[in-house]
């Protein structure tokens, strides 16, 4: 007999929901039970209800072992979860005001019991519709409005553009200008010696023995011929600074210490404050600067 019972059910248990879980949720203005199952729940849901229980037939859902819970909520006093042949019996010990709402999840994994009275019903309904009113009440822009609001925006927009490219062209003048003013201790310029020259008309040679770069267009050179050395800025304009005899510089140290001393007499070159003198003017002032060794 037992199994014959076992034969005739084991189809109903194989395609059955099995409820893993349930969770009693107790609100201010309900009670939810919330239960999980191991698979979608498909099956029918049918309720009946009398002046003290709400009995929920689950069909084709099943649990390991019956389950109680003892409440002390206004809505729901206890709750007992029974599996029965083919189904699974939910019994709701509530008061006589109370009603049951059931919602399945998206997925059919889970199913929502919601017991509650129709005053609060009626209360949330109330709620819901007047938020519903509220939304719908909201002012909107018209039309031109918005191409208004629109256009203001673009226009701002366009005005950050044009702001943001001049700082940064006023930045980058800035930048410009302090690696110009800066070309004596700028690691990157280029420094090189010894570099020889091919003899000149005279049977002597010139020889570089030192190198730095300015800028682009102007280096400062020191030049070897016969027995004197010659500290020679060279490019758009040419511009004899110091002459050596018997203290003539031997390393890049001393060439950079003379560099140094003449440091302000290459700034005011760099910065073009001859472009406006006389070739003659400009001869006299720098001839200041010159020394001669004995």
């Amino acid at each position: 007999m037992i199994k014959l019972f076992f034969i005739l059910f084991l189809p109903f248990a194989l395609y059955a929901a099995k409820i893993l879980s349930y969770n009693v949720y107790d609100r201010t203005d309900r009670v939810d039970v919330m239960i999980t199952f191991d698979a979608p729940y498909n099956g029918a849901i049918k309720q009946s209800a009398n002046a003290s229980k709400i009995i929920i037939k689950l069909e084709d859902a099943t649990i390991e072992s019956q389950k109680t819970k003892e409440l002390t909520s206004k809505f729901l006093d206890s709750l007992s979860i029974t599996p029965i042949a083919g189904y699974t019996q939910i019994i709701a010990s509530v008061p006589p005001s109370v009603t049951l709402k059931a919602s399945k999840t998206a997925d059919s994994y889970g199913l929502r019991l919601r017991f509650s009275n129709q005053a609060a019903q009626k209360e949330n309904s109330a709620s819901e519709q007047n938020i519903a009113n509220s939304i719908d009440a909201l002012p909107t822009k018209k039309g031109d409005e918005m191409s208004k609001s629109y256009y203001i925006v673009i226009i701002i927009l366009i005005i950050g553009i044009i702001i943001l490219f001049l700082l940064n062209k006023k930045i980058t003048q800035n930048k410009s200008k302090m690696n110009h003013n800066s070309w004596l201790f700028n690691a990157n310029q280029e420094v090189s010696a010894p570099l020889m020259t091919p003899s000149n008309q005279s049977g002597e040679n010139v020889t570089i023995r030192f190198q730095k770069n300015l800028n682009e267009q102007n280096s400062v050179v020191m030049l070897e011929y016969s027995s004197q050395s010659y500290l020679v800025v060279m490019g758009a304009n040419n511009l004899l600074l110091d002459k050596f005899t018997d203290n003539k510089p031997v390393t890049q140290d001393d060439f950079e210490m003379i560099l140094q001393n003449k440091h302000q007499v290459l700034d005011n070159f760099l910065r073009g404050d001859d472009e406006e003198k006389e070739p003659l003017q400009i001869y006299k002032e720098k001839a200041g600067y010159l020394s001669y060794g004995a």
